[in-house]
């Protein structure tokens, strides 16, 4: 009996060591099985589509009084007076096991999006920009895990993502149609950034509208080297000002694991506006916004100095956030996994910055002149040294 319980506790304790050593496989594993509907994806469930020239299939745009309008403390809404306008799409709020794509009237997920998502995400950019973010049939979390081809065939994941990219694709040019001729960001988070890079190469990339586009911030997902080749047109941001370039991080602390080699990833640091190795220190962060609580009428806030950043390894390191106020988030995905807080912890930072690039697009159209100039021609010789073309990944 003796021998019987003491084989059992070393079970249980090597089983406890091996569950603490891979604590965040283990918690997406959890989250897999929990999230994952338990039916095919079949495009009869599908929930309707959605009609983007009805105000109502958008969460937020121009003239709408709604929850991306929202500012902390000093910074004003600027909307009213902007002349560039940003399609915004959110991340998951669809986590759930019923269906493998929300329906756009779908209460819980849209309330975790117009609550914390338009007001600490989409937010970011109403100091430069009027905001235009549209309902979608988003894929509830689960689609992430079930992306393996089976039998060469669409996964039940990808089926469920491309619906909702389906979604974002008919948005944007509804979005393009609205907007005339102008200027415009594209900005977006975890799932929505997702979108955003397939709509950059299909929609964006090699097209007239590269020359309006003047930032792309898709913040929070995957985007790597042999990504960026496909849109060749647009670079990865090497400093604050450049324009029709992309922006990316995904934010994580000193004990934050990987499935897998992320080395060949994208980061460009929201604290430098760079993407070489460089530590910038906490002084350098203006503002992480702490959100509060509606429901127990706890205002929002900015805390200067919460986090440092230094792109390394394909992610953006923080060594050390200095606060709890974040510590009572309802989703976790790990040790040291600030996924959930890619857009809070620099906040200020990119607010700012958006209205940089605004301001540099601006200043660059002013400078151009309207005609070309007489001696210009196509048979016009070449400068007799070119500059090399510029690494852009360092």
């Amino acid at each position: 009996m003796k021998r019987i319980v003491m084989i059992t506790l070393v079970v249980l304790v090597i089983l406890g060591a091996f569950g603490f050593a891979f604590r965040q496989e283990a918690t997406f594993l959890a989250m897999s099985l929990m999230l994952t509907p338990g039916d095919d994806w079949h495009a009869a469930d599908a929930p309707p589509a959605p009609d983007y020239a009805d105000a109502g299939a958008w969460a937020a745009m121009p003239g709408k009084v709604d929850n991306a309008d929202f500012t902390v403390g000093d910074e004003q809404d600027g909307q009213t007076t902007a002349e560039v306008d940003v399609f915004f799409v959110y991340p998951t709020t669809h986590y759930s096991s019923d269906s493998w794509n929300a329906a756009l009237d779908n209460v819980d997920a849209n309330r975790f999006m117009e609550r914390g998502v338009l007001r600490g995400q989409a937010s970011a950019f109403n100091a430069c920009c009027r905001i235009h973010v549209p309902l979608y049939r988003q894929a509830t979390l689960a689609a992430f895990f079930e992306l393996d081809d089976r039998d060469n065939k669409e996964s039940i994941g990808e089926q469920a993502l491309n619906l909702a990219y389906s979604d974002v694709a008919m948005a944007f040019r509804q979005f393009i149609e609205n907007i005339g001729d102008g200027p415009f960001m594209l900005a977006g988070h975890s799932q929505g950034s997702a979108h955003l890079q397939r709509l950059v190469r299909e929609e964006v990339s090699r097209t007239p509208l590269k020359d309006r586009l003047i930032a792309v911030y898709a913040i929070g997902y995957w985007w790597n080297r042999k990504d960026l080749a496909e849109t060749p047109d647009i670079p990865v941001c090497t400093s604050a000002t450049q324009t029709g370039c992309l922006v990316t991080w995904n934010a994580v602390g000193p004990k934050a694991t990987s499935f897998q080699d992320i080395s060949d990833q994208i980061c460009v640091n929201p604290l430098s506006w760079s993407n070489n190795d460089a530590v910038v220190p906490h002084d350098n962060n203006q503002g992480s916004l702490v959100l509060g609580d509606l429901d127990k009428n706890t205002p929002a806030q900015l805390l200067t100095g919460v986090a440092d950043a230094r792109c390394t390894g394909g992610r953006l390191l923080v060594s050390e956030v200095r606060t709890d106020a974040f510590g009572n988030s309802p989703i976790s995905f790990g040790d040291d996994n600030y996924h959930i807080l890619d857009y809070a912890l620099f906040y200020l930072n990119l607010r700012r910055n958006a209205v940089e690039r605004v301001d540099a697009y601006q200043t660059l159209q002013d400078s151009e002149p309207d005609d070309e100039p007489e001696n210009s021609s196509a048979d016009s010789e070449p400068p007799i040294d070119e500059a090399p073309e510029p690494d852009l990944m360092t």
